[in-house]
């Protein structure tokens, strides 16, 4: 191989922490038809060539410091992190009442939640310091349901990774169609997810013939990986350290392992032109 694809891997490929990444981030505009959307792009800016991309699906409250954290999170490993918005510039939410109302709606309308995310990943795929042919998708809570229903949709992602979410699948995955790999992290004591809802999901990935994983922590509840949900597991939802940081360790094992397993866009090229 030639010095110029070598040096197009070890910048393509190297998905490594970096000491001193000059993350930054900022608020930007998009469409989903007529609907103006504001999500939150983060990256570090001293990255010259394209790099993978990870969307960050926030809670039912919407678009919140929590998810932009995340986004922050993903770009201080190499990517490009995007918290997207799935209700509307201006629509913030204070209450879990409030939260349950929208989010209803989508959750009620699975052709709405798809188009939202579409939207995301349309303006993520267009983005300069983005390489379209890698991009995944991770979500907490609401945004959990919604990565999955990415994944039964098809979309072009090379995986998916759902935080606490919701399994309910009112279009459920035909056989095959599912081509993201699927990483779900659930809290054994979540009583918002029951039983049945569990095993209709495992049912439902064998049936599309998925590759699939679920990891479940024991004593976690809903939100364990949110701080800001305290710690009384008795109001349904806690924060859990240690599920926090395991899901999170595995997911950066995760991203490492599927975006190496395709080549960036500077190299494919490189290739072709050799």
């Amino acid at each position: 191989m030639k010095w110029t694809a070598f040096f197009l891997i070890l910048c393509g490929l190297s998905l490594t922490p970096k000491a001193h990444a000059q993350v930054v981030g900022q608020s930007v505009e998009y469409l989903d038809g007529e609907t103006v959307l504001e999500g939150y792009i983060a990256y570090d800016d001293e990255v010259i060539v394209k790099r993978p991309a990870v969307l960050v699906v926030p809670e039912w409250k919407g678009l919140t410091g929590y998810a932009k954290g995340r986004a922050e999170q993903l770009a201080e490993l190499g990517y490009v992190g995007f918290a997207v918005d799935m209700y509307g510039k201006g629509i913030r939410v204070e209450t879990h009442e409030e939260a349950a109302k929208i989010s209803g709606i989508y959750r009620n309308d699975r052709e709405l939640m798809r188009s939202r995310a579409k939207a995301a990943l349309n303006y993520i795929s267009n983005q300069p310091q983005v390489d379209p042919s890698r991009l995944t998708a991770i979500g907490y809570c609401f945004g959990g349901t919604t990565v999955l229903e990415m994944a039964r949709a098809g979309f072009p992602l090379l995986g998916v990774a759902s935080f606490h979410g919701g399994f309910s699948a009112p279009l459920p995955a035909a056989p095959g169609s599912i081509q993201a790999k699927v990483r779900v992290f659930h809290g054994d004591e979540d009583a918002s997810v029951s039983a049945e809802d569990v095993e209709a999901f495992r049912a439902e990935m064998r049936n599309a013939e998925a590759d699939w994983q679920m990891t479940i922590f024991g004593g976690a509840v809903h939100s364990f990986t949110v701080p800001e949900a305290g710690s009384d597991k008795s109001t349904g939802m806690a924060y859990n350290e240690t599920a926090d940081k395991d899901s999170w360790k595995s997911l950066t094992v995760f991203l490492k392992e599927i975006f190496e397993s395709v080549p960036s866009q500077e190299v494919q090229k490189q290739s072709e032109q050799e």
